[in-house]
């Protein structure tokens, strides 16, 4: 059998996937991690079975962009015009917070100025799937710690698209009218795109869906298309996919159909975040670790425990409760899918070097495991070790 062909890829990542998860869940672990783990195991790193990871990635993303679509079919618009209201300041205040503190922590083992920078902006965000993922949908998301984790989230994605647009224009591939343009494009296209979003569905998405909602399979076929055409548009015009994509589920929110579009696609991303969480795990490269395990223990250990402080301290200066502010706290105590993108972009520029990327993957990688036990052992999630905790 061809070892690179995608077909033997799948067929080692879902049955391996199945193994896995099979151990996991009679030993009450996780699912996340077995993912994690079996691309480290599968990996270039690990018994090279997987190799060629570019096209696997790719197909992963898709499972973000539907996580993310189906987070705006459940989030009204007049209650995500409030949210932003609140988590804007919060989410400014801790970005800068956790910058300055990480890009610190990096330069304390030697890091030069741009790359602890790099590892600074790094570590400000945190993990839209991990957060959104161990949320109960049906408990907690369409209460107010629901809608504030997605605002932040996605004040956040605005924030990490800025910071990838700069470490371009830094490593020398666009120049100051380039730069001028890739500013502009998405403070313009943002407010365009939503205008463009409702009068399509108004007009166009929701008089179909009426017409042919006996045929569940156009309905499917519609809601695929619909979400994934907003997220290419939104890429276009300079935001990210995933903006795009949230924007496509909260147009159609309003829609009775909207439970229906949810229910049908949650299988479909399930299955892409399989492999999302494979490709995190398969990218590590476990043989440049030991250079800067220190680091890695340091700044781990310094976002495992600044950020739900610091979310704490914000979220009670806007008025939350201290139980929540704690909740939130933990459940965004880790980096991103973000951090991960940055470091590789950087490295490709020439702003970051071997080590200082793995330094990024390890810490993003761990925190990923270990805040995932945390909220697991400690909070209301699906996927709960705890019978009492389990909420879906």
């Amino acid at each position: 059998m061809d070892a690179h062909s995608l077909t033997f890829s799948f067929f080692l990542i879902f049955s391996g996937a199945a193994v896995l998860a099979t151990i996991a869940l009679y030993t009450r672990q996780p699912l996340i991690i077995a993912y994690i783990v079996l691309g480290g195991l599968l990996g270039p790193s690990g018994f090279e079975l997987v190799s060629d990871l570019s096209l696997l990635e790719d197909i992963a993303h898709i499972g973000i962009i539907f996580l993310l679509f189906l987070l705006g079919l459940d989030m009204q618009p007049s209650a995500l015009i409030a949210t932003l209201k609140k988590s804007t300041p919060v989410a400014i205040a801790s970005s800068i917070a956790f910058f300055g503190s990480s890009a610190f922590l990096a330069s304390l083992f030697g890091f030069e100025l741009t790359e602890a920078a790099v590892i600074g902006a790094a570590m400000m965000f945190s993990s839209t799937i991990i957060g959104i993922k161990l949320l109960p949908t049906t408990v907690l998301h369409h209460r107010h710690i629901g809608e504030m984790m997605i605002g932040l989230l996605l004040l956040q994605d605005i924030i990490a698209i800025m910071v990838l647009i700069a470490l371009n224009a830094i490593g020398g591939s666009t120049d100051e009218g380039q730069l001028a343009s890739a500013i502009l494009r998405p403070a313009l296209g943002l407010p365009l795109l939503i205008g463009a979003c409702y009068a399509c569905v108004r007009w166009l998405v929701l008089p179909l869906l009426a017409r042919f909602d006996r045929f569940q399979e156009y309905l499917f076929l519609m809601a695929i298309g619909w979400c994934l055409g907003v997220a290419e548009l939104s890429s276009a015009i300079g935001l990210s996919a995933e903006i795009g994509a949230f924007v496509a589920g909260v147009t159609v929110a309003t829609s009775p159909i909207s439970q229906f579009i949810a229910i049908s696609l949650k299988p479909l991303r399930d299955f892409f975040l399989v492999l999302f969480f494979f490709s995190v795990g398969a990218r590590l490269e476990i043989a440049a670790l030991p250079d800067v395990v220190g680091a890695v223990v340091v700044l781990s250990a310094g976002v495992l425990l600044f950020k739900p402080l610091v979310y704490r301290i914000l979220l009670g200066s806007v008025s939350e409760k201290k139980s929540l502010a704690w909740n939130m706290g933990f459940r965004l105590g880790q980096a991103s899918e973000f951090s991960l993108l940055i470091g590789y972009v950087a490295l490709a520029q020439g702003l970051l070097s071997v080590q200082g990327a793995v330094v990024i993957q390890a810490v993003s990688i761990l925190t990923l495991l270990v805040s995932s036990y945390i909220v697991i052992l400690n909070f209301p999630t699906p996927i709960a070790i705890s019978d009492e905790l389990r909420r879906d």
